[in-house]
């Protein structure tokens, strides 16, 4: 019976953030910079017939907390609601607070709970080597996955060490 052969070394690295990214527009901030800078020096690639930028985002996911109180402040319901833009997301939290059946339904007024909320964004960046690998950013921490070079981990961390909300 044939084996299976390890043809490759991928890697994940984790950095943990030692307090969540502020606010959304900190969040958005860092990875429109990372996108219009390019700080880690990716390369532009063509991959079935299709151009790519050196980094490109991928994915993004932003969940917006609501907690719903009485007029003692009594918490009578929870909510989260994902947005899958930053601007669904600034749009969608007033939207929802206005929506009277739901607070009714709630038996409260809704508070948007900030400090709770998440954001995610993936980037896909193409390094001169030719690998591709993924950045992820999360409030609380950067995963940087699919890897295999150690000075790609090297790049992104030292960028990381350069912006004080990825400490």
């Amino acid at each position: 019976m044939a084996d299976f052969v390890q043809k490759t070394n991928v890697k994940t690295a984790v950095r943990t953030l030692a307090n969540p990214i502020a606010d959304v527009t900190a969040f958005n901030t860092i990875v429109e910079s990372v996108l219009a800078g390019n700080p880690f020096a990716c390369v532009s690639y063509v991959s079935a017939g299709k151009t790519h930028q050196p980094v490109e985002k991928t994915r993004e996911d932003y969940v917006a907390k609501l907690v719903y109180q009485d007029t003692d402040a009594k918490k009578t319901g929870t909510a989260s609601h994902s947005f899958d833009s930053m601007a669904g997301y600034t749009a969608g939290i007033p939207a929802l607070a206005g929506l009277a059946t739901l607070n009714t339904a709630h038996n409260g007024t809704p508070v948007h709970d900030a400090a709770n909320d998440t954001f995610s964004a993936t980037v896909k960046c193409h390094d001169p080597n030719g690998e591709i690998y993924n950045v992820t950013f999360g409030r609380d921490r950067v995963s940087l996955t699919s890897y295999s070079d150690d000075n790609i981990r090297t790049k992104v961390d030292t960028w990381a060490d350069t912006v004080p909300a990825l400490a």
